[in-house]
């Protein structure tokens, strides 16, 4: 038990303040992430919109994200991941109060794709903001940090959401507004005149396997290829696993929230703990291969049986992929990056998973429309497997700069 702790202890030292500190933000922010997870259940009960235009409808949070990725990463080469950061959680706060007055399919549309845009161009800033301010040799833990710090906010936010929503699904719009008001402003005191990182290695990096955009990096666009596969499986969660929640299993919006809720505590609490035995036991191949084989697994176990049980045990097996999959895919991007170019490629990085909002909703509720939610789960798993055993083709030939996460 002691070994334990002191393992558990040891994960989190020497990481920098700052590196705290973004993590308080993105923790605020996700508290108040209610809509998400919520908005097809939204479209669907108080909208009454059919299963295939929710799809659509939530397939335009994906483009904006998308978008606001790519115009996210291009800003933060240009004007720097401080600015970045704050306009997005600024300018997403009178989207929240905006989205609950837009009833009709065109209009929420609209209004979700710009508030996606708008959110999702924060996350390849804050990405170069985690390198900005931490050193190399913990660089992937201030990554989990960062992630963790996202998860407990998520298991806050649903919990929250769902009773909220009991009450009026108006009030998941507003708290996602207060919460994103309060995260730009705890940003905006703390690193306003907060300086990073500097040394010659930083000011004088040249890289010529990296000296290129990532558009031009024919490797890397094959793993941002995979990185979307694996996002548009992995992102039923957020999608059709509410809708099978609540059409299958008749479950209440707060039923709904708790297991999302406990997904985020699953990953707060094992996070940090596994991505540090990982980073000393395996490299990140294997890491993100076996993540991808847990989240095969977990949409496969639902064709197994019936039971609440089984949910929990699904949504375990999606919080260990996630866990072991998503933080070294940002670590081999960053390897695989420049400095001249790094806002650039982890944008694509963030691209990548962004899409798969895009094609996760829509393809998600297509299939369940069409065929039913089993058949939607077995090609989910399928699908997973033979995407990993694509990311371990490829990244046995990938070269990558470990020296800027060592």
């Amino acid at each position: 038990m002691k070994s334990f702790i002191k393992l558990y202890l040891e994960a989190y030292k020497g990481l920098s303040t700052p590196a705290w500190m973004l993590a308080l933000v993105m923790l605020v922010n996700r508290s108040g992430a209610m809509v998400v997870p919520f908005l097809g259940v939204y479209m669907v009960n108080q909208l009454h919109f059919d299963l295939e235009a929710t799809g659509i409808v939530l397939s335009c949070f994906g483009i904006g994200s998308v978008l606001g990725s790519s115009i996210g990463g291009w800003l933060t080469d240009k004007l720097g991941h401080f600015k970045v950061q704050f306009f997005s959680l600024l300018l997403t706060v009178p989207m929240f109060l905006i989205l609950p007055e837009l009833k009709t399919e065109a209009s929420l549309a609209m209004g979700i794709f710009i508030m996606s845009m708008i959110s999702d161009a924060l996350r390849p800033a804050n990405s170069v903001s985690i390198a900005y301010y931490s050193k190399p040799e913990n660089v992937i833990r201030s990554f989990t940090l960062n992630r963790m710090a996202l998860n407990l906010g998520f298991s806050i936010g649903p919990a929250l959401g769902g009773f909220l929503a009991a009450i009026s699904y108006n009030w998941l719009f507003y708290g996602n507004a207060i919460a994103a008001f309060l995260s730009a402003a705890v940003f905006f005191l703390y690193f306003r005149n907060k300086k990073g990182r500097e040394n010659k290695e930083a000011k004088e990096e040249i890289n010529n396997l990296q000296d290129v955009l990532p558009y031009k990096d024919v490797p890397f666009l094959v793993f941002s290829f995979l990185s979307i596969i694996y996002a548009i499986c992995f992102f039923q969660l957020l999608n059709t696993v509410p809708l099978y929640y609540r059409t299958v299993y008749a479950l209440t919006e707060t039923q709904i929230g708790i297991i999302l809720a406990y997904s985020g505590v699953v990953v707060f609490s094992l996070e940090m703990l596994i991505v540090h035995w990982a980073e000393r036991k395996m490299a990140a191949i294997k890491a993100i291969v076996y993540g991808i084989i847990f989240c095969a697994a977990a949409f496969l176990s639902l064709l197994l049986t019936k039971g609440l049980w089984l949910l929990y045990l699904s949504m375990f097996m999606l919080c260990i992929s996630e866990i072991l999959a998503m933080p070294f895919m940002a670590t081999v991007t960053l390897q695989r990056s420049n400095k001249t170019y790094r806002g650039a490629y982890m944008g694509l990085n963030s691209l990548s998973l962004s899409a798969g909002l895009i094609f996760a909703p829509f393809l998600g509720t297509k299939v369940a429309a069409k065929f039913g939610f089993n058949i939607l789960w077995m090609g989910t798993g399928i699908v997973m497997l033979f995407t990993a055993f694509g990311f371990f083709l490829l990244m046995k030939r990938m070269r990558l700069d470990k020296s800027k996460t060592t």
